[in-house]
């Protein structure tokens, strides 16, 4: 009986984050349309940032858990669009390093900052939102080592 009240609990934590998700994702969205962006294209952007001089396809592809040939052509439409920059290392390289433009600097200021998931988050304490950090790093973390450990298991 234990058992079933845990299989429900866990089920209820995971709907309410899916559906968390969601709503967020949808609501940032809304609110990146104006820019021309969408929140995953924004999720990248970040990532070559913060990587700096190691942006290239397959750094970002395993951060963003995507295959290489997803982020290429998603790299190809930033490329396109101005906000990204891909170079070769050497004439004859297929590693591609990946920087930002002076549009897509400018671009991260702007969308940096969220009015909808501040008002949203608005309802925390700072000791709530260090708490909601530190589970979700936690959860992030255990989730990380075990889809690691599981794609090992599935693969053999």
């Amino acid at each position: 009986m234990e058992d079933v009240a845990q299989y429900d609990s866990d089920l209820k934590v995971w709907l309410l984050v899916g559906d968390l998700h969601h709503k967020m994702f949808w609501l940032r969205q809304k609110e990146l349309a104006p820019l021309g962006i969408t929140a995953s294209q924004l999720r990248i952007l970040r990532l070559i940032e913060n990587l700096g001089a190691k942006a290239t396809i397959s750094a970002i592809a395993k951060e963003v858990n995507r295959k290489i040939d997803v982020l290429s052509r998603q790299t190809m439409t930033l490329e396109k669009d101005g906000l990204i920059k891909r170079t070769k290392g050497r004439p004859k390289s297929k590693l591609l390093t990946i920087s930002l433009t002076k549009k897509s600097v400018e671009l991260l200021k702007v969308a940096k900052h969220s009015d909808g998931m501040r008002e949203v988050l608005s309802i925390l304490t700072k000791e709530e939102r260090q708490q909601l950090d530190l589970i979700l790093n936690r959860l992030s973390t255990k989730l990380n080592a075990y889809t690691f450990n599981k794609i090992d298991d599935w693969s053999a």
